[in-house]
């Protein structure tokens, strides 16, 4: 039963408006905590009564997300109910109450899908061009314009770029900041996933049956250029596998089908502008990767795996 949390907060309000918005004679028998996320809390419960099965709640307790939580609630509530009529393999909403006027804190109550985070070394290469394949297939969603999600925020900007203390190349730093002092280039829009990574996408199977089968956390779904959302999985990528696998994802975005920006210097740009978002050190989302078992990704590791990359994509140009 949801009665705290390890913060001594109560779950009491939140597990009632789950067995009414499930509806019969649901009950909450447990709650399992799953690991990766850092923004909010996400559970697996498990549903007794008539018919036992499992959901996913995803719950904001964090005040700084508390207050953020209507607006990013309502859009993966949208963008789950328009992504059912599509073959993207998403859950299915359930319920949603994005103030928390019914819950202890403001929830989005979705299906379980089936398989698993895998962010291990180990098949990394087996896996990115799946990953390309489906970031392409999110891309290709064609929504009327009433129903496009909101235009895409940058991250980052020339004035909030954190360069590391540490570092002993300023210098780089700074050519990578003078790239994105610029106006955004021109693009042709599409739908963006906004937070694509192999931690937002759960495999199953192996070998010649290895598939994608779920892409999770759509709260920040927006309208934009796809440049935007390969970027930010190369970057992920690279901190998570090394640089050659972060450099190497927009080639496999191309060859399943993907167009990018034609300028080699908007190409530049939206790289650049993902991967600064990171810095200074990159350690927010090295900590949900330890907790999913990569505890070779220490600060250290992670924060030279980003200047590396920056380095190489200035580098290589694009």
């Amino acid at each position: 039963m949801i009665q705290s949390d390890d913060t001594g907060q109560s779950w009491g309000a939140t597990r009632l408006w789950v067995e009414k918005s499930l509806g019969g004679s649901a009950t909450v028998e447990g709650a399992v905590a799953l690991r990766g996320g850092w923004s909010s809390e996400m559970r697996r419960l498990r549903i007794g009564g008539e018919r036992p099965r499992s959901v996913v709640l995803r719950s904001f307790v964090k005040q700084f997300y508390v207050r953020a939580a209507p607006g990013l609630l309502l859009r993966e509530a949208d963008v789950l109910t328009l992504l059912g009529r599509t073959p993207v393999p998403a859950a299915q909403l359930i319920a949603v109450d994005p103030d928390g006027s019914h819950c202890d804190h403001p929830s989005l109550l979705m299906s379980l899908l089936p398989g698993t985070v895998r962010i291990d070394d180990a098949g990394a290469a087996e896996r990115a061009p799946l990953l390309a394949r489906h970031l392409l297939d999110i891309h290709r969603i064609e929504v009327a314009e009433d129903d496009r999600p909101r235009t895409y925020e940058a991250w980052t900007a020339p004035d909030r770029v954190r360069v590391p203390e540490t570092t002993r190349r300023p210098e780089l730093w700074q050519r990578a900041v003078d790239v994105i002092r610029r106006q955004p280039p021109a693009y042709r829009p599409v739908f963006l996933h906004r937070d694509f990574h192999p931690g937002n996408v759960l495999f199953a199977g192996a070998g010649a049956d290895l598939r994608v089968s779920g892409v999770v956390d759509w709260v920040e779904t927006s309208w934009g250029p796809a440049d935007l959302d390969v970027a930010h999985c190369s970057t992920n990528l690279a901190l998570l596998h090394g640089i050659p696998a972060g450099l190497g994802f927009a080639e496999r975005y191309g060859a399943a089908g993907g167009r990018l920006a034609l300028d080699p210097d908007d190409r530049l740009y939206w790289r650049l502008l993902d991967a600064l978002a990171f810095a200074p050190d990159a350690e927010k989302v090295a900590v949900s990767w330890r907790a999913l078992g990569r505890d070779d990704l220490t600060p250290d590791v992670v924060g030279r795996r980003l200047e590396e990359y920056i380095e190489a994509v200035l580098d290589q140009g694009h």
